[in-house]
């Protein structure tokens, strides 16, 4: 194969107790899949079809570092379980979606939220608040041989040692099994796809200097300095 130039390097994982990285091909984020978030932000808690958006592969981010963006001052935290996947397909039933996984990891949804809110009020996508470089900070894929599939446990983030969010993953609206299923009647899912499986309440500001501190329990923490 002949490149008109050099092709950008694949973006790429740590993967807990192993060499070997895990190689990302697209993100998936699913939006209001915990009721209180879904209040806190002028939203309908009650069960609805589930929504998605995307940001870019090498958006994520395992530096311990968070830059600031450009042409935003209000960047808001979002702790988010990121699930990663092994294989795929289409249609996949429910029953059989987390024999697609290869693990899990904790994650920030890092969010221009002023921009994100002036997109929504022009109805136009969510990107430009969502998809901007380095704006998912994570941690390392913890296999499933290690932990199986969580399905609850404390999630919290502290800001300055303060907590700013707490939740539980039984309290996810929509289930990592029917997250992959719902994904896979629109989406060809494979090996390589990444999903960030939603946020709970007390998503707030942050500044140049703090510092967050993500965790889940079973998973592991997630340490970042914004920069």
């Amino acid at each position: 194969m002949i490149y008109a130039f050099d092709p950008a390097p694949v973006p790429s994982l740590a993967v807990q107790g192993s060499d070997a990285r895990f190689p990302v091909r697209w993100v998936y984020c699913i939006g209001h899949n915990y009721a209180a978030h879904t209040v806190e932000m002028g939203g309908d808690p009650d069960r609805e079809a589930p929504f998605f958006f995307q940001k870019n592969p090498d958006d994520l981010d395992q530096s311990g570092e968070f830059p600031y963006p450009a042409k935003s001052s209000d960047v808001h935290h979002e702790v988010e379980m990121l699930v990663a996947l092994k294989s795929g397909g289409t249609d996949i039933a429910p029953a059989d979606a987390l024999g697609h996984v290869f693990g899990y990891a904790v994650a920030l949804d890092m969010t221009r939220r002023d921009l994100q809110g002036e997109a929504k009020e022009a109805r136009r996508p969510w990107e430009i608040g969502k998809a901007f470089a380095r704006s998912a900070p994570c941690g390392p894929v913890v296999p499933v041989e290690g932990i199986g599939h969580p399905a609850s446990g404390l999630v919290s983030l502290h800001v300055n040692e303060t907590m700013r969010q707490r939740g539980d993953l039984d309290r996810m609206i929509w289930k990592v099994p029917e997250m992959i299923a719902y994904l896979s009647e629109y989406f060809t899912l494979a090996a390589g796809d990444v999903i960030l499986s939603g946020t709970p309440s007390g998503v707030a500001a942050v500044a140049r200097g703090d510092r967050m501190v993500a965790a889940i329990e079973g998973i592991g923490t997630l340490d970042v300095r914004v920069v």
